[in-house]
């Protein structure tokens, strides 16, 4: 089969290839795998900043396909069946465990960049009706990480959330926490995206180039109370304002590390709010599970802001790299 490698941890290591296709063995699938969505764990793999990884890999963790072969003992699917396959296959369900957590797609597994992949079928969830192969295949890690964070702040109608950007995970965020009724306030450093936010439902818009302390602008839209979710992808940098642009008693969901992972940060207001500060590594099965029909039910539509074919990874990676340009996720179409 066809076959994208990374063959050391530069962006510019992308290689065609032909690798063997696998066979399905008991208890999997085999998928042949229509479309492909970049993360910021895909370009730190690339760029020597993701731990385990071996070289040469088939990168980039989520995608989507078609089956077109059952392994012996699997009853769940047929084939034809349109499938999401998780990023972390052996994590079924429940608190993460290390070896659940090591074993990911396009670092310690074959990843998307195939005509082919064997999976087991309990790391499968089926496709939402309405959605393309290009947009099922951004929900393993954004559309799941959105939902763990609607989840961990119990948003509801009448909270407020807060979101840091207008990447993959922040997107979803915004049209899920609409579905739930929650009222949005969102930031970007482009006017432009911010008014394709305001079109998704975004309530209320901040440019943070335009106004700095755009904390200091949510506790005035909130009346001076703050945030129930702020979803914190930025890192060092905006650690200290999303502390204080959270509500007390709500909830600091810490996702991304643009700026830095290495933060100072005063506790004493995470004290004295008591402030729920939550990690997140994507999800399991089960959460994705729950992410896809949280999706199907809303009718949600993933934003895919670009698509690329497969002999397009290295502009693709450098895309995503330079941070900023892109609103939503971006996509690989895996036509051959």
């Amino acid at each position: 089969m066809k076959a994208i490698e990374l063959s050391q941890a530069r962006l510019d290591a992308f290689r065609a290839t032909t690798v063997a296709t696998p066979e399905p063995q008991r208890g999997e699938v085999l998928i042949r795998q229509r479309a492909a969505s970049l993360n910021f764990v895909d370009v730190a793999v690339a760029s020597g900043n993701y731990p385990g990884p071996t070289f040469p890999l088939i990168p980039v963790a989520d995608g989507a396909g078609e089956i077109v072969a059952l392994g012996e003992g699997v009853t769940t699917f047929s084939t034809g069946d349109r499938v999401i396959a998780h990023a972390k296959p052996h994590w079924i369900g429940g608190p993460p465990r290390p070896y659940e957590m090591r074993q990911m797609r396009g670092v310690a597994l074959p990843g998307s960049l195939s005509e082919y992949v064997a999976l087991p079928a309990n790391a499968l969830v089926p496709v939402p009706a309405h959605l393309s192969f290009e947009a099922a295949s951004t929900l393993p890690i954004a559309g799941t990480t959105a939902l763990n964070a609607i989840r961990a702040a119990n948003v509801g109608p009448g909270s407020v959330v807060v979101l840091l950007g207008t990447g993959g995970v922040s997107i979803f965020t915004l049209q899920l926490a609409k579905a739930f009724g929650a009222t949005v306030i969102i930031t970007s450093s482009s006017d432009e995206k911010l008014e394709r936010a305001k079109a998704l439902g975004a309530d209320h818009l901040i440019n943070y180039r335009a106004t700095s302390d755009w904390d200091d602008k949510v506790l005035e839209l909130t009346g001076g109370l703050g945030a129930d979710l702020v979803v914190e992808t930025g890192g060092a940098a905006t650690f200290a304002r999303a502390v204080n642009a959270t509500a007390p008693g709500g909830t600091l969901f810490t996702i991304g590390f643009l700026t830095g992972a290495e933060a100072t940060v005063n506790l004493l207001p995470i004290i004295i709010k008591a402030l729920k500060v939550v990690g997140n590594n994507t999800g399991s099965v089960s959460d994705l599970r729950d992410a896809a029909r949280a999706i199907g039910a809303a009718g949600i539509e993933p934003v895919v802001d670009k698509v690329f074919s497969p002999d397009e990874a290295t502009e693709a990676y450098t895309h995503m790299a330079a941070g900023g340009l892109h609103f939503g996720k971006l996509v690989f179409g895996l036509e051959w």
